[in-house]
């Protein structure tokens, strides 16, 4: 019956239907005998998903704060989010708009136009120092914004202002002192009247329990992209934009600026013997002194017909080539943190007996405020000037706007090595050019906290805390440094390899086969990590010239619709700016 060779075909209906029902139970039995055999599943229960908390934002008391931080542009599409513009980088606008919107701090109001994930600025009081462009870092950027506070609710006192340290209010006819010293730690809280104690209106410390900001912020950023120090007492008509008084600018170089050719590649250029790659930093620094004072710069910028700027003056307060030392900003930071001279081996100081290494120059400038790519236009100028392919005379024809009216064509100089170095806020009305806002940095926040648990540690024999932003950038800069010593030793190792420069030299010399910088192309340096070649050189002066900016703002007008400036002032598609400087576009 159970054979493998059994006849079913003379079975009936009925016997074919029990043996069905038989091969069925037999099947069951095999399964029940398996699964007995196996261990007892455990069951886990599912977790449960976190209950979403509403935030809501009338709970809370707000206050106008400015930030101060730094970044590395080389990551990211430039500063400014422009809504509906996809970009293959995020901004540095969308990174800080994501890190105050995921810790709450920031309010803003509901708009139809943009969805719950898209940066929205509305009702928070925003504004930027400057706008740098693709690639460009800063070390200094300043926004204000409205943000969340621990403060309680109700009348808001006024606090101690960011310019002048004894200067009195009054609210109801009530005089205040204010405190002296809002640099962290204990403060004197302003004076308040008799019977006015309500938790409400009244905080006798008003720093002390607030929300860490840049703590909390550099959590959620990109480790690129670091907080540096905050101002909690701003006046009510503040704006990163309008009150930044001065910008200050740094765009970095080296000496050779790119790859120096054998001894055979001397420039002859007017008959000198300076070798390709080399700059002439003394005609440079004679070029950037030619910037100083009120000059217009219509031919060191690129127009933007969309603003409809008419006014290109601006000024240069500071325009100078220095050289930068490479070993100081490490070995300041190892001494700060405890290297003293039993452990000075650890630090590496150049001697005078050391190989020759490429020196760092940097343009740095100090303005009022910039136009667009202004900056790197400059640079580019001094770039022609050091390479001996322009004399310096050629800055002071580029700002005669009535010998020169339209720009010629040339190219700006790259983006990577250009740096907001610092944004300056005087003291209103003051001719000082000197920042009067009193930042709360961070490493003084955290060194702060550090010490006051190392005091309670210190029985227990623990080490103080490392501090974190400082590690952070510590991280960050071994970084970059192993890829420097990578790269240098790869240059090095390949130098070794095969007969010596200086045996080819010997070799070839005097044989007309081998080709000079003058049967080659000119090689011409924009800041980039190397030279490009530009065929024969023409001079700046002798090029095609573009529109001058009123014919390219005439056009536009034209393309909107608009028959006169009028028209476009009167539509708010012209910006003339005369009191106020425009803003930073680099």
């Amino acid at each position: 019956m159970n054979g493998g060779n059994t006849d079913y075909t003379c079975w009936d209906t009925q016997r074919l239907v029990d043996r069905v029902m038989n091969l069925e139970q037999q099947l069951k039995d095999l399964n029940a005998k398996h699964l007995n055999a196996l261990p007892t599943p455990v069951l886990v229960q599912p977790q449960k998903r976190k209950e979403y908390r509403y935030f809501d934002p009338s709970k809370y008391s707000t206050r106008l704060i400015a930030l101060k931080f730094a970044y590395l542009g080389q990551r990211y599409n430039g500063f400014e989010h422009h809504a509906n513009n996809l970009t293959p980088l995020p901004t540095i606008e969308e990174e800080l708009w994501k890190a105050l919107k995921k810790a709450h701090l920031i309010l803003p109001t509901p708009s139809s136009s943009l969805g719950d994930d898209e940066v929205n600025w509305e009702g928070c009081e925003y504004s930027k120092c400057g706008r740098t462009d693709k690639g460009v870092s800063a070390f200094g950027q300043v926004i204000s914004v409205r943000v969340r506070s621990n403060r309680p609710s109700g009348p808001r006192l006024p606090g101690p202002d960011m310019y002048d340290e004894n200067k009195v209010f009054t609210e109801q006819g009530i005089a205040m002192t204010l405190p002296l010293d809002i640099g962290g730690g204990d403060q004197v809280s302003p004076q308040i009247p008799p019977g006015n104690t309500s938790d409400s209106t009244y905080d006798p410390n008003p720093l002390g329990n607030e929300i860490p900001y840049s703590q909390v912020l550099n959590r959620l950023l990109p480790p690129d992209i670091r907080i540096l120090a905050w101002c909690p007492f701003l006046p009510q008509d503040f704006s990163a934009r309008f009150s930044c008084k001065e910008r200050r600018y740094r765009y970095f170089f080296t000496q050779p600026a790119f790859a120096p050719p054998s001894r055979a590649g001397f420039d002859h250029t007017k008959g000198c013997r300076r070798r390709e790659g080399n700059m002439d930093v003394q005609a440079m620094r004679d070029g950037a002194k030619r910037f100083l004072g009120l000059h217009d710069f219509r031919n060191f910028c690129k127009v933007d017909a969309s603003k409809q700027i008419a006014n290109f003056q601006r000024r240069i307060y500071h325009a100078d080539i220095v050289e930068i030392n490479q070993f100081s900003e490490s070995e300041g930071y190892l001494r700060d943190n405890g290297i003293d001279e039993a452990t000075a081996e650890l630090v590496d100081r150049p001697s005078g007996n050391t190989t020759e290494v490429p020196k760092i120059y940097a343009f740095v400038l100090h303005g009022s405020a910039f136009l667009w790519h202004q900056v790197r236009h400059m640079v580019a100028i001094l770039f022609l000037i050091g390479q001996g392919l322009e004399s310096s005379d050629l800055v002071s024809k580029l700002l005669d706007v009535q010998e020169n009216p339209s720009k010629p064509m040339y190219e700006m100089a790259d983006d990577a090595p250009l740096v907001l170095w610092d944004c300056i806020f005087p003291k209103e009305g003051s001719d000082s050019r000197e920042d009067a806002i009193q930042w709360i940095y961070v490493r003084d926040e955290e060194e702060d906290a550090n010490l006051a648990g190392s005091s309670k540690a210190s029985s227990a024999g623990e080490n103080r805390r490392t501090n974190m932003m400082m590690e952070n950038l510590w991280t960050l800069w071994r970084q970059r440094k192993m890829d420097e010593v990578l790269a240098s030793s790869l240059l090095s190792a390949a130098m070794g390899l095969g007969p010596s420069r200086q045996t080819l030299t010997d070799t070839h010399e005097g044989d007309s086969t081998v080709e000079t910088s003058k049967s080659q192309s000119q090689k011409v340096f924009y800041g980039g990590n190397s030279a490009r070649p530009n065929g024969k050189y023409k001079a700046v002066l002798e090029r095609p010239r573009m529109e001058t900016p009123d014919a390219i703002n005439a056009r536009y007008a034209l393309k909107k619709g608009f028959e006169q400036r009028q028209s476009v002032r009167d539509n708010g598609y012209r910006r003339i700016i005369l009191c106020k400087d425009d803003d930073v576009d680099e």
